[in-house]
């Protein structure tokens, strides 16, 4: 079997030709493109943006549908034997005892798919509907959705969901950035900036001239890479190059942008998204196919590693098992055929055919006659049995989410039991796990932490900030003695700390209602930027190179000199800013463990500082170290000059920048650290913990990166402190070890498993890049390492050249060679399958596959971070196929629908990032912790009902039925009947159909409270100990035995008897014999229900009495007379139960079936010792790790960092070069200006409400310059009036020098008076100044 990442590369690599071409507002020229559909037929190869997730349509319902039931080998057994029923020449049935239950089985299951599908068809028909505006001619008309084709210039506004994916022309937005959200993408909630190309943004500055945009757009075909694109535009006879920052991805939401403007690329199923979802794959339970196995001979797969039951016999078919008693029961024909007409010459024969033929026909005629021992109404009883427990799925009120009003819903109705056997769940982070609210907890200044006011010891009176005009009234945090500090205005280090977490940021800021409105790029610094806010250092403005900040009233006006950008290998983000005074400050926020290393000198601050740390990270806070420092006027200088040469550099200039960043950030003195919390969803460390006692392994896969997912797994108590964490290092050196060693494992040494997996909790933390290198296929390079630049994602050395890549490389080859070798290797720890000579059959990418995943398994706790959706998916199929356990998969993205159509169960959590997850799931809840209860409660409770409900049918139809073959000894093989026609077909049916159906709907073994209390008892799902085939022995060999008693008894009673009492005629025993049946499987019934309600004994008294009223229907005169063929029984119950002696012989068969059977169960539970807990996710807390392997020892680390900053890299840049801000109103701009707004007719009523493109003042424009005059007393007017200095930043930016201050070149004009704003220079290219010091003239 091929190997799924292969399979993956080679998709990949057929995608990634340059052969996709369109051409902007042409769809005549678009559509002359073709690909061949079928044979010789051709369809257009740009497809349509409607989407179409159902699997039916009006047409292809019912052949589709047949042809997936009967694809089911009962069906298919069920057909063939009605067929058979209709030859006469064998039926020894009526034809309509079968045929109308598989009729009724049929239109059950296809009501069933037809109302899956119509909820399908809603949806798409909700996304085709969506409104958005198109380019019709010169204007711009509203359209849906599905009107859209590749080619189509669209008009997007603030908040709308892109509908395709586009090449960004233009926004309202300075130097058209456009500001999106992938949330339903990749699960990350930061902003992230897409940027038009210049030549677009120039020259398409009006409606008419985007209506005679005729561009073209050469690129790559339609592919499942998120974070890639390669093209390039053509037009007026130039290409520009066109990469992922140009291109706005189908279901991003934009953000922070008025209006924009995008060209259509892909549509439909060829965006990148919807090439992510994958396909709608049936899905059907484990004890199904366990059913379909039973019924025809299928050849057996292998079992699960985890089973511990004993081996499966492959041939214990009931299929197999007739067809042998049908073949035994025609040659004891033939046999008595011989023998009668050896002694017997004399007798004319009845027939003309041969003894062979007889004995053929009697093959079938038996075959018909037991069929009834593959019980149809088995199959259509367990369909109401999926629907029942699916509405108590939708009916629960403890699943039940009041504030957003969702309740709990079953899509699917046919996996509910399987609910009740998972094995891993894999969850994504991102508003499943976490509820993405960044709320300021606690924080520590000069060694001091404040910590939010306990309320019961000093209850808050009404709002602390009230004395703060520009406070948010939803700030949570309260601390009146860190609020006396700020008050006080004595304490250096406080007015410090607020004032760096007020400069130190990338925010942007509007006015709404006069109070600043933030928009950060990451939560996490709009979280601090409001802690500042709310204690009287509000963030007002900013411009090219100033910012402005209210600070408790004051206004001050900061000069910033260079941002020195966070990155994920700085860790950090510093500014270096001139205050109104003219002093130089550099501040510094970032990770603990880079701020401690550029420390000045370590004193007791800095120790409590980091014991606060170990609390705060012990509390699974997010934590951010903030420090700082003066900075001479001679020491700037000769840095500015050493960072302006660093900025020119056409080679190697990231790592020259990173050099004189650390040059700057020395020597800094520590104010104190933050801590804030991503808060969790209610419930969720309750949930994993009731999941991981239950032997559920819990995976998180996210695109999050890794610092955030780990200590999100910290936070919800997926990994501990005690744990050794396995990351790329650890991994590798693992690889290297067995790599390394020339007996290796094969020796026996057992390492792995003996000392390092069993005696100490390890956990898995990887990312998709490392993901990719580890299933590495061997006939080709690694993809994963031909990055684009503009790809997001965390880079190790974000300076790296071309040199350093190729170390990289070499290192990914290395560990793709040690992964060819570590799928032997593995088996002889006993991570390797479990399979005779599976290395000779595997190739070198299942072994690898099945390397990684036998590891992974054997860890407590995985976090894969940075996945793609198509990645995600991959990881479930691998588990899937080699550890072949139960899988779900839960989330509440787009990006995680992919998931949840390859797991064998899906939940979507109906959330923030929208319903699509939800859409496409099984089970859909409002949060995670109502996943506790589907699993431990309705998904174990369906489990053991159905199991049980399987196992008492089979010993009913046994019971009764196996009594046909005992009466074919005593009848010449001649396959007549032994019960009457009208009890054979309505016993399954109706005479005992309730209790059983009674069984599978609301049997309980423990309550609800109970199965959460104890999740252990789940783990009898997930070995299949309730029904698998030596519990379906079990039930076949209790079923013979209770027909033999049955039978034999009976006739033992009837032999040599005579007479009025007597049951020796044919009628009589047969009704004998069918009453004990009934009776028998009865008092089965009665003890083996635990759950005992008013229902269960209306169940089996109505049960007699359909019996009762039947039956004197069914032997009435009256229909006697009509038909005699058909009524044949005419009051036989009456004539036999009129005598007690056969009512006696009647309770002795009950007696002897039922007693035994109880005294065996009492004895068995008198005998049977207690369990012992198996509790097989985690070794215990309070055991000692044991020293783990040296190359596996980490670092000693006190305490766990886990920084708070989850923002891009480029936000410094955009801000330094003006690119990011707004002009002001009244100024000339190369934009789209207010002419491009569409006609006031053609908007609908919820644009009208707010013009969209219209170059609104920003906040920074009417605050920042309005008050420009008013400073605080301290700085003597001074930052308004203080004259430039010869060569200063300010100076040379209005000459118009470039590198002046990090990320580019730009400059600014800040224009002092009434009403004046800021004036963006757009940047100019950085040129290399001549000997004289002047830039030399661009173009």
């Amino acid at each position: 079997m091929g190997s799924l990442a292969y399979r993956e590369d080679l998709e990949e690599e057929k995608n990634s030709a340059f052969t996709w071409e369109l051409e902007a507002n042409s769809r005549d020229y678009n559509s002359q493109f073709k690909e061949k559909s079928f044979l010789c037929w051709q369809r257009r190869k740009h497809k349509s943006n409607v989407i179409h997730t159902a699997k039916y349509n009006v047409f292809s319902f019912l052949p589709l549908n047949l042809y997936e039931q009967f694809h089911r080998v009962s069906n298919l057994y069920f057909l063939f034997t009605i067929i058979l029923q209709g030859l006469p020449e064998i039926s020894t049935l009526p034809w309509f005892t079968l045929f109308v239950p598989l009729i009724c089985l049929l239109v059950i299951r296809a009501t069933r798919d037809l109302v899956d599908d119509i909820g399908r068809h809603r949806s798409d028909r909700i996304i085709n509907n969506r409104p958005c505006q198109i380019l019709v001619g010169k204007s711009f008309l509203w359209r849906k959705w599905e009107d859209l084709y590749v080619g189509d210039v669209v008009c997007l506004h603030k908040d709308n969901i892109v509908p395709a994916d586009l090449l960004l022309l233009a926004s309202t937005e300075p130097s058209s950035l456009c500001y999106v959200e992938t949330a339903d993408i990749d699960g990350e909630t930061n902003l992230k900036f897409r940027q038009a190309p210049p030549v677009t943004h120039h020259e398409l500055a009006s409606i008419r001239k985007m209506a005679s945009f005729q561009g073209k757009v050469v690129c790559e075909e339609p592919n499942s890479r998120l974070h890639h694109f390669v093209g390039c535009l053509e037009w007026n006879g130039r290409k520009h190059p066109l990469d992922i920052g140009n291109v706005l991805l189908r279901g991003c939401k934009v953000r922070n942008t008025d209006t924009c403007y995008g060209l259509v690329i892909y549509a439909g199923f060829d965006t990148k998204i919807m090439r992510n979802c994958g396909k709608i794959h049936p899905k059907r339970s484990r004890i199904d196919r366990l059913l379909n196995r039973l019924v025809a001979l299928v050849r057996r797969p292998r079992p699960p590693p985890s089973s511990s039951g004993p081996p499966f016999p492959s041939c214990a078919k009931i299929f197999l098992s007739l067809v042998l008693i049908s073949v035994a029961l025609s040659l004891g024909f033939w046999s008595k055929v011989k023998e009668f007409k050896a002694k017997h010459h004399y007798v004319s024969p009845r027939h003309v055919q041969s003894v062979a033929a007889e004995t053929f026909l009697t093959f079938w005629g038996f075959f018909i006659l037991l069929s009834v021992m593959v019980p149809m109404a088995m199959f259509i009883m367990v369909e109401f049995i999926y629907l029942g427990n699916s509405m108590f799925i939708n009916w629960d009120v403890h699943m039940y989410y009041a504030p957003q009003d969702v309740p709990a819903k079953a899509h699917s109705t046919s996996l509910n039991d399987q609910l009740g056997q998972v094995g891993y769940v894999f969850s994504d982070k991102t508003g499943t796990l976490t509820q993405n609210v960044m709320t300021f907890k606690k924080c520590c200044i000069a060694g001091i932490v404040y910590g939010p006011d306990d309320e019961e010891a000093a209850p808050c009176k009404g709002n602390p900030y009230l004395w703060n005009k520009f406070a948010d009234g939803k700030f949570p945090y309260r601390n009146a003695e860190l609020l006396r500090a700020v008050r006080g205005r004595t304490d250096e280090a406080v007015r410090e700390f607020w004032r760096l977490l007020a400069i130190c940021h990338t925010v942007m800021v509007q006015e709404k209602d006069h109070q600043p409105v933030y928009q950060a790029a990451s939560p996490d610094e709009e979280a601090l930027v409001t802690a500042a806010r709310n204690f009287g250092y509000v963030f007002v403005a900013r411009t090219q190179d100033s910012i402005t900040v209210m600070e408790l009233g004051d206004e001050r006006v900061y000069q910033v000199l260079a941002m020195m950008d966070f990155n994920s290998m700085r860790k950090r983000m510093s500014v270096l800013v001139r205050n109104p005074e003219g002093a130089i400050y550099l501040y510094t926020k970032g990770a603990d463990v880079v701020i401690f290393e550029r420390l000045s000198n370590k004193g007791m601050t800095e120790w409590t500082t980091e014991e606060a740390l170990a609390s705060f990270a012990e509390e699974t806070l997010r934590t951010l170290c903030l420090a700082y420092k003066r900075v001479d006027e001679d020491t700037y200088e000769e840095w500015r000059q050493r960072h302006r040469e660093a900025s020119l550099r056409l080679q190697n200039r990231a790592h020259a920048l990173h050099q004189v960043y650390e040059e700057m950030e020395k020597g800094l003195q520590l104010l104190g650290a933050t801590a804030i919390e991503d808060r969790l969803q209610d419930g969720v460390c309750d949930t994993i913990q009731c999941l991981k006692q239950g032997n559920i392994k819990v995976w998180v896969l996210t695109g999050d990166k890794q610092e955030t997912a780990v200590n999100i797994g910290f936070a919800c108590q997926l990994l501990s402190e005690n744990m050794l964490i396995l990351e790329e290092k650890e991994i590798t050196r693992i690889l290297e070890a067995y790599w390394g060693s020339n007996d290796g494992l094969l020796a026996g040494q057992g390492l792995l498993q003996s000392r390092f997996l069993q005696q100490t909790k390890v956990a898995m933390v990887i990312n998709g890049e490392f993901l990719d290198q580890l299933l590495l296929s061997l006939r080709k390079e690694p993809r994963a390492l031909v990055r684009d630049e503009d790809v997001d994602v965390d880079v190790e050395e974000a300076w790296q050249e071309g040199g350093e890549r190729t170390t990289d490389f070499l290192r990914a080859q290395r560990v793709s060679l040690m992964w060819r070798t570590l799928g032997i290797q593995l088996r002889g720890t006993g991570l390797g399958p479990r399979v005779k000579d599976s290395g000779a059959r595997d190739g070198p990418e299942v072994r690898r596959e099945r390397a990684f995943v036998e590891l992974a398994a054997r860890c407590q706790a995985v976090i894969c971070c940075r996945v793609t959706p198509k990645q995600k998916a991959l990881i479930v199929a691998l588990v899937k196929k080699y550890q072949r356990a139960v899988t779900l998969a839960i989330g509440d993205g787009a990006n995680d629908v992919n998931m949840i159509k390859t797991a064998d169960i899906g939940v979507g959590l109906a959330g923030p990032e929208g319903t699509q997850a939800a859409q496409n799931s099984d089970y859909a809840l409002a949060r995670f912790c109502f996943l506790k209860r589907l699993l431990l409660v309705h998904g174990r409770w369906s489990y053991v009902r159905v199991c049980k409900f399987l196992r008492y049918f089979v010993y009913k139809t046994l019971a009764s039925m196996m009594a046909q073959v005992w009466f074919a000894f005593y009848s010449g093989f001649t396959a007549q009947p032994l019960y009457e026609g009208w009890f054979l077909a309505l016993f399954n049916l109706l005479f005992s159909t309730l209790p059983v159906l009674y069984i599978g709907l609301f049997e309980q073994d423990v309550s609800a409270e109970r199965s959460l209390e104890l999740p252990q008892l789940y783990i009898a799902g997930q070995k299949d100990e309730l029904f698998n085939y030596w519990v379906f022995l079990q039930a076949l060999a209790h079923g013979t035995a209770t027909s033999l008693v049955n039978f034999f008894v009976t006739l033992w009673v009837s032999h040599d008897s005579a007479g009025p009492t007597s049951v020796s005629d044919y009628q009589s025993f047969s009704v004998v014999v069918a009453l004990s049946s009934l009776l028998s499987i009865t008092m089965e019934a009665i003890l083996i229900i635990k759950y005992w309600t008013v229902l269960s004994v209306l169940a089996i008294f109505l049960s007699f009495c359909f019996y009762v009223v039947v039956t004197w229907g069914c032997q009435s005169f009256w229909l006697f007379q009509i038909s005699p063929e058909n009524f044949p029984f005419l009051y036989a119950d009456r004539n036999v139960l009129s005598h007690p002696s056969i009512l006696l012989v009647i309770l002795l068969n009950v007696s002897l079936n039922t007693l035994p059977t109880l005294a065996l169960r009492v004895i068995y539970q008198a005998l049977e010792k207690p369990r012992p807990k198996q509790v097989e996710e985690a070794p215990s807390e309070d055991i000692t790790a044991v020293e783990p392997a040296p190359y596996l020892r980490r670092e000693s680390r006190r305490r766990r960092s886990s920084y708070a900053f989850s923002h891009r890299e480029g936000y410094a840049e955009l801000i330094t070069q003006g690119t990011i801000l707004r002009r002001a109103p009244g100024v000339d701009s190369d934009m789209l200006m207010g002419q491009i707004i569409p006609c006031h007719e053609e908007l609908s009523p919820s644009i009208q409400e707010s013009p969209r493109c219209s170059r609104k003042m920003s906040f920074l424009g009417k605050t920042g310059h309005q008050h420009r005059g008013k400073v605080s007393s301290r700085d003597g007017g001074r930052a308004a009036r203080r004259p430039q200095i010869p060569g200063s930043p300010r100076e040379l930016a209005v000459r118009g020098v470039p590198g002046v201050v990090a990320g580019g070149a730009g400059g600014v004009t800040v224009v002092e008076g009434e009403g004046a704003g800021a004036v963006g220079v757009p940047p100019l290219p950085q040129q290399p100044a001549d000997e004289g010091g002047k830039v030399s003239p661009v173009g």
